[in-house]
């Protein structure tokens, strides 16, 4: 009972810094899973997030296949609540707060600043990721071609998996 009240706890803090979704924080989160509490293996996390990215829903999800492989459906479910409660609770409180001001020029300057912090927060953690799991020059110019390719084309994110998965399945990366 133990493991799952450390879960609760630490995934419940964890929520209130998640300013921009797991994503923005998600370097912290594999250091808090793998190198801190040792619940999961690199291999294993990345694997989750991929799982995670793939499917429709939340970001959050790869919170709950951590509680699920930590302590099956109860970690699961554990882990869900404890990821969702606190910034939920915050999100309403700071909801009220916006709409309380009536100065239109403060509102908007509150939303762009909590816009611009949220994307930061997101290519931050998109870079320390790419740090951590890009393991050789192959791996890079994927990176950095999808990179290219998100930025200067229209193609759908499914050929830039597809792109990756036959460059894995060749054993390029």
């Amino acid at each position: 009972m133990s493991m799952l009240l450390s879960l609760f706890l630490k995934l419940s803090v964890f929520s209130m810094i998640a300013f921009g979704g797991v994503n923005a924080l998600l370097p912290e989160l594999l250091n808090l899973a793998v190198n801190q509490e040792q619940w999961i293996d690199l291999q294993t996390f990345s694997d989750y997030f991929a799982i995670a990215q793939a499917a429709p829903g939340p970001n959050f999800m790869t919170v709950t296949l951590l509680g699920w492989h930590i302590y099956g459906i109860i970690g699961a479910l554990v882990a869900t609540f404890a990821i969702v409660w606190p910034s939920s609770v915050l999100i309403f409180f700071l909801q009220r707060f916006i709409l309380g001001i009536k100065d239109p020029v403060k509102k908007k300057s509150i939303q762009y600043a909590a816009a611009a912090l949220a994307i930061g927060l997101v290519l931050s953690s998109a870079w320390e990721i790419a740090l951590q799991i890009n393991h050789g020059v192959a791996a890079y110019l994927l990176t950095i071609t999808t990179i290219g390719l998100t930025l200067f084309t229209r193609w759908h994110p499914l050929y830039l998996i597809a792109m990756g998965g036959v460059l894995g399945v060749l054993g390029f990366i």
